[in-house]
C-alpha cells in the first residue's frame, strides 16, 4: 500500500484507465477497508436498455483491481487472475453504485467482492468476485 498517499491520492496519481473513462466510472471513496464508485446506465446498456452484463465486470474489476494494487507489498503489482459476475437485478436508468470489500488480502492473492446496486433504491444488480495475484513489479 502506498503509505505517502490517501486512496484518493493514490487513484488520481495512477488514473484508472481508459476503458473505465469511456464508461464514465466515477471513484466516490477509496480507503484501505473499501472503494466505491458509481456509473451511469445510460451508455452502459443491451440493446433492451438494460446495462449489460460486461459493464458490471468492468466496475467490479475495475474497483477490485485498483484496490488490489493500492494494498500491493512494496515492488508488487496486482494483476487479475479471475473475475465472475452473478447479476440478480437489472437497472434502466441514473447510476449504479460498486462497492468493494477485500475478502483476502495475502502476499500473493488477494479477493475482493464489488456487490453492484441501483442508486435509486438500493437494490442488489450484480456481486463480482475478482482474485488478483501479486507479481514482481518490472
Amino acid at each position: 500500500m502506498s503509505k505517502t498517499n490517501s486512496g484518493m491520492e493514490f487513484i488520481a496519481a495512477r488514473g484508472l484507465g481508459k476503458l473505465a473513462a469511456k464508461m464514465e466510472i466515477e471513484i466516490l471513496e477509496f480507503t484501505p477497508d473499501r472503494a466505491v464508485a458509481r456509473m451511469p446506465v445510460a451508455g452502459n446498456t443491451q440493446p433492451i436498455g438494460l446495462v449489460h452484463g460486461g459493464a458490471y465486470a468492468v466496475l467490479g474489476e475495475t474497483l477490485g483491481s485498483m484496490h488490489a494494487n493500492f494494498l500491493a507489498p512494496t515492488d508488487k503489482v496486482a494483476v487479475g487472475v479471475d473475475i465472475n459476475a452473478t447479476h440478480t437485478s437489472s437497472a434502466t436508468e441514473g447510476y449504479v453504485i460498486g462497492v468493494c470489500t477485500p475478502i483476502r488480502t495475502g502476499k500473493s492473492l488477494t479477493v475482493h467482492e464489488i456487490v453492484i446496486t441501483r442508486d435509486s433504491d438500493g437494490a442488489r444488480c450484480s456481486t463480482v468476485r475478482i482474485t488478483n495475484f501479486y507479481k514482481p513489479q518490472r
